[in-house]
């Protein structure tokens, strides 16, 4: 459709004119053209203006081009995207239509934009002809369609017969609930009958085997009553054995249409909206699936769900600083390790808060329910990340479960991961199911269920195979691949190796599933890519670029262009063995590497490290984090030194070799595992080399400290003497025999240590080992030594160019004389001095470095805490905000005349919604919150600077709030927002929530 110059300008004169008179409070008007092309579109989720029509014509015209052009947004990117109409444009055409028979007549003419599979526009025609659908049975998507259709139609005036919304997303609800469950077990789970029955004795519910009950007896002889404490439950195994499938399958045995026999949250760390390393999250996540559960109390639990989410934002921010504090030697011994046990405290203080608030709530809705107590089964899988010795993640798991059990005694709690591992927070011990090979039959059911048809043909397959869910796939595809043909089916069989016993059980499996492989890709029409695919799995991803400059030559391939590659990689890319990721870029599932990067060597091994070796040289000639990852990870995988892979590591690699451990020997592992941060496996810690062994140890020895588990780690500390001199292990068994009670053998210890470090040049350590002596002298009384082994360290730092470990060096000694019987002003000049000789750019890569030096010059140098704000801002944790609300109302009470400044600096920050009827919290902390969620905490900050205030407090306030969590102040217990002093003179409507012991 053309338009001449003339009419567009025309057009746009006229468009630019009722932007320009948006604001005004007149209604718009719309022509009766583009009232029709909006009705027309109203019920579609989306179109293309070119085909909409209007009922009447016999063809499209176009006209919806210009009409819907400022109503609506696109969609997709195609060369020409579809559009959708605005929400507010649609409710408005919908509300407008005649009736249903309107409404009808609009769909049927655009029937041919409709969606190929069942869609909105689908079931609206069919509730417009009286042909509403049935709900049962619907999955998770095609109700959300069913809810879309019924709240559209339900603006239609006139129209009848719809079901209620509320009821209907209750249903969608719970069938999301349960759709990832369902994901897991559709069409191929077989077997597990006894770990079935296992699994529902431990709940209490009634069971089968003989063996079920007999351990079901047991449990109940040994805690007395079900209101006893049961421990934990731990599903182990091999990865690809269907532990987590189990798990669905369990759950979703114990439920009826989606209503299950008992409260459960179903908590999977693979999720993105979850992370093991945040508890908090599954606290959240527990108290969202219990609000579906139990509809009553959704407010509640929603509530809480979302309070959660500020504590793990707030978490966040803590972690941060304490990694900060870590990341420098002169803040790592004294501020770092106090940093860390605060934190550790303070999170559990809270997460245990929330938790006993959830349950309950649990205890409430559940009596309301009728259930007569039934069991809460937390099921928790993907697990294996935090579990490692010293795990702090495992030490605040334990004191969840502790708190929810004390509210609510039948808990259950059901792990995915490794075998049960020993943490000092352990008050019991784990109950645990190892999972083994599926039964023959289960095997031969697996089989059937993935497409071989001949049950004979599955039986000797299966007994070939073995039981291994995994490999019995892989049969399974090649067999499919064999057309069932007798012959090749027998020589696929022939091929296999019989199975022995179970000393080689292991080794026969591994061969089956390479001899699987193989057999998949003999049956590849292209020889090329059948010669690139096996040696293409020790890459992590494949491109036309990679298969031209590393995979060909190695496989004895001649690819001299990159439109040759690209042939080959969309053959490749065809496979189902291999998945997109990214643009022009594939790699190999997840499942069939796993398996195959296993193998023992075979004829391939030597093209395959051919392949590792120009890896490393193509990744080492390019530029970026990401290709540096892929350098580190082929180099490790051929099992360089470590040190000299160590060399090559940049900040900022580390996420893009997440989970790479797995796929290394245990000495590559290690050194993974001592960058990347987290624990190690016994296995891993066994094979590492000594500095790598030395770096995970050390911060296992580190969580432990934090969780205050003193004694675990001076056992820790006895292994793999002696350390190298440059080992952080000698820091830490100063502090650990200091917080022993040791502290003489404490003091003798760093001082060796710290000569050590000085004769091997580790500077650094010798600077972390200065700052602990220091603090070891403080304790002791001797704040001479303190201050000469403070000024030899700024020294140090000096020497070495580093400024900001001077900086924190200096810090220390301002600290030290502030609490001498006669301070030092001197020293914090020098302090402020070197505050504001560092350029922005150097201070702003330690954020919490230059709260702490502002807060502790800023009477010296007033304009020290505005200086931070400029360059670094406000902490935005929960504490923080805590610490600047308490000062502020302290203020006022010290003079009532402060409020209104104060009030108004407050709602310039909350902006519109502060000012909103029934929109504004009430208490100070509520409206910090608002006003950090808006990007305006610190200018409420500077605001509050510029207030003339005689006590102090605010700036004070401030100061504080700059050190929160930095170890400048002891542990303060979080509260919550509801629980928050009000603002005086700004209550709101409802009574404060009761305080909680």
């Amino acid at each position: 459709m053309s338009t001449d110059p003339s009419e567009a300008r025309e057009i746009f004169t006229a468009r630019l004119r009722e932007e320009l008179r948006a604001g005004e409070d007149h209604p718009e008007t719309v022509s009766d053209p583009r009232r029709a092309y909006r009705e027309a579109g109203a019920l579609l989720t989306r179109f293309d203006p070119m085909l909409l029509r209007l009922p009447g014509e016999e063809r499209a015209t176009g006209g919806a081009v210009l009409e819907l052009l400022d109503d609506c947004t696109t969609m997709g990117m195609q060369e020409r995207a579809a559009w959708t109409l605005k929400s507010d444009v649609r409710e408005g055409a919908l509300c407008g239509l005649a009736g249903p028979g309107a409404a009808r007549l609009a769909l049927e003419c655009n029937a041919g934009q409709f969606p190929a599979e069942p869609s909105p526009e689908h079931i609206c025609l069919a509730y417009l002809s009286g042909s509403p659908p049935r709900w049962a049975d619907r999955t998770a998507d095609e109700l959300g369609d069913i809810l879309q259709s019924v709240l559209w139609l339900s603006l239609v005036p006139g129209m009848n017969g719809l079901p209620d919304a509320g009821e209907l997303q209750h249903t969608l609800d719970r069938a999301r609930l349960f759709q990832p469950l369902e994901r897991l077990v559709r069409g191929t789970f077989q077997g597990r009958t006894h770990e079935l029955d296992e699994l529902r004795g431990y709940v209490g519910m009634p069971v089968e085997s003989a063996s079920a009950r007999l351990k079901q007896a047991g449990r109940r002889l040994s805690t007395g009553t079900h209101h006893a404490s049961v421990p934990p439950l731990v599903i182990h195994g091999p990865g690809g054995m269907g532990k987590s499938t189990l798990l669905a399958k369990f759950l979703l045995d114990s439920s009826h249409d989606h209503t299950p026999e008992f409260p459960f949250a179903y908590i999977d760390f693979e999720r993105p909206t979850l992370s093991i390393h945040e508890p908090v999250t599954l606290i959240a996540e527990s108290a969202r699936q219990l609000a579906i559960q139990y509809p009553s109390y959704r407010a509640e639990l929603d509530a809480l769900a979302e309070e959660c989410q500020q504590a793990a934002r707030s978490q966040r921010e803590g972690q941060e600083r304490v990694t900060q504090l870590h990341q420098l030697a002169t803040t790592r011994t004294v501020l770092g390790r106090r940093s860390s046990q605060e934190f550790q405290l303070l999170a559990t203080e809270r997460e245990t808060d929330l938790i006993r608030r959830v349950a309950e709530v649990l205890v409430r809705a559940v009596a309301a329910a009728g259930q007569d107590h039934p069991p809460f089964v937390l099921v928790i899988d993907s697990f294996e990340e935090a579990q490692y010795r010293g795990s702090p993640v495992m030490g605040r798991m334990w004191a969840i479960c502790m708190a929810l059990r004390y509210v609510y005694p039948r808990l259950r709690v059901v792990v995915s991961g490794r075998a049960p591992v020993d943490h000092p927070a352990k008050t019991m011990t784990s109950l645990d199911i190892e999972l083994h090979e599926l039964d023959p039959q289960a095997a031969v059911g697996l089989l059937l269920s993935c497409g071989v048809t001949d049950p004979d043909m599955a039986g000797a397959l299966a007994d070939r195979v073995g039981g291994h869910p995994l490999s019995l796939k892989l049969a399974a595809r090649a067999a499919t691949l064999a057309d069932g043909e007798a012959d090749r089916m027998g020589d696929l069989i022939s091929s296999l190796p019989a199975r022995r016993h179970h000393f080689f059980r292991r080794v026969d499996q591994m061969l089956v599933q390479g001899i699987l492989y193989d057999r998949i890709l003999n049956h590849l029409a292209n020889e090329d890519v059948r010669r690139l695919a096996h040696p293409g799995l020790v890459l992590r991803v494949i491109t036309p670029e990679i298969i031209k400059d590393v995979l060909a030559e190695s496989c004895g391939l001649r690819v001299e262009t990159l439109d040759d590659a690209r042939l080959l990689f969309d053959e490749l890319s065809r496979l189902d063995l291999v998945e997109p990721a990214g643009p022009e870029a594939v790699r190999h599932r997840a499942d069939v590497r796993a398996i195959m990067l296993r193998l023992p060597g075979s004829d391939r091994t030597d093209v395959m490290r051919t392949v590792e070796r120009r890896a490393v040289e193509y990744y080492a000639g390019r530029d970026g984090l990401e290709a540096r990852a892929e350098e580190i990870y082929h180099r490790l995988r051929l099992n360089e030194n470590p040190r000299s892979v160590q060399e090559r590591w940049l900040p900022g690699v580390e996420r893009f070799l997440i989970g790479a451990q797995q796929e290394m020997s245990p000495r590559a592992a290690a050194l993974l595992g001592a960058n990347l941060g987290g624990g190690a496996a016994d296995q891993v810690m066994a094979g590492a080399d000594q500095e790598d062994w030395e770096r995970l140890a050390a911060r296992e020895v580190e969580d432990l400290l934090a969780q205050g588990f003193t004694e675990a780690a001076f056992d820790r500390l006895g292994e793999r003497r002696p350390w190298t001199p440059c080992s952080p292990l000698h820091s830490l068994l100063a502090e650990t025999l200091n917080r022993l009670g040791r502290g003489e053998e404490a003091r003798t210890a760093v001082s060796e240590a710290t000569g050590r470090a000085e004769g091997a040049g580790c500077a650094e350590r010798q600077l972390e080992l200065l700052l602990l002596s220091a603090r070891l002298a403080e304790e002791a009384g001797n704040l001479e030594s303190a201050g000469r082994e403070l000024r030899l360290a700024e020294d140090v730092a000096v020497g070495l160019g580093q400024d900001l470990e001077a900086m924190g060096a200096l810090l220390a000694r301002a600290r030290l004389v502030a609490g001498a019987d006669v301070p030092d002003p001197e020293v914090d000049s020098q302090l402020a001095l070197r505050l504001r000789l560092l350029p922005d750019a150097v201070l702003v890569d330690q954020p919490v470095l230059v709260r702490a030096v502002a807060s502790q010059i800023y009477a010296q140098d007033p304009e020290a805490l505005d200086h931070a704000l400029d360059v670094v801002g406000l902490p935005a944790d929960d504490e923080a905000l805590d610490i600047l609300g308490e000062a502020m109302r302290r203020a006022v009470a010290h003079r009532p005349g402060l409020l209104g400044a104060l009030m108004e600096i407050l709602d310039d920050a909350a902006g519109p919604a502060r000012q909103q009827a029934g929109a504004a919290p009430s208490s100070i902390t509520g409206i910090l919150r608002l006003a950090r969620d808006r990007g305006t905490l610190d200018e409420l900050a500077r605001r509050l600077l510029t207030v003339t205030d005689e006590s102090g407090e605010i700036a004070a306030g401030v100061a504080a709030a700059m050190r929160a969590g930095a170890g400048g102040r002891p542990a303060k217990r979080p509260r919550t927002a509801a629980a928050a002093e009000r603002v005086p003179g700004s209550e709101g409507n409802g009574p404060p929530r009761p305080d909680r012991p």
